[in-house]
């Protein structure tokens, strides 16, 4: 599932906009890398992004690929999802969402929720400390692995 144009173009836009603000050069490589998650609806770890860069950029290399998606994170152009598969996965979507997993391969995909979105946290869980951004993560059986 790919993300529709004028979104890929708005996030293409907004990264382009933060290089610059950050003094950080537009290479080649770097947009299209940040082009493969902004337009991915799969939410790619580094090697699936690898390959797919690959295919249009032959020269990238992986550890081009991970020091720009660690690079996108700290930027805060994409976000990092929790491990699946010991791998993490990057997220270019930055508007409130939530995800489901497939347990057994891995599957992601977005879904909004406004209960979620407003759930009341237990006070005790701010004995951890401050509280940024909630974000839930709902693990399954996708369709596909269940009718196999």
């Amino acid at each position: 599932m790919k993300t529709e144009m004028p979104e890929v173009d708005r996030r293409m836009s907004h990264f382009e906009t933060v290089c610059r603000e950050e003094g950080l050069k537009l290479t080649h490589q770097r947009r299209e890398i940040f082009r493969e998650i902004a337009q991915a609806g799969d939410h790619p770890d580094a090697e699936v992004i690898y390959q797919r860069v690959r295919e249009r950029v032959p020269t990238v290399s992986l550890d081009t690929v991970y020091r720009t998606l660690w690079m996108l994170n700290d930027l805060g152009l994409v976000k990092t999802l929790g491990s699946v598969r010991e791998r993490t996965r990057f997220d270019a979507n930055l508007e409130s969402h939530h995800h489901y997993v497939c347990r057994k391969c891995g599957l992601t995909r977005d879904f909004v929720s406004d209960e979620l979105d407003n759930i009341e946290l237990p006070a005790s869980l701010y004995s951890f400390g401050d509280i940024d951004v909630t974000h839930v993560e709902v693990r399954g059986l996708c369709r596909e692995c269940a009718r196999k």
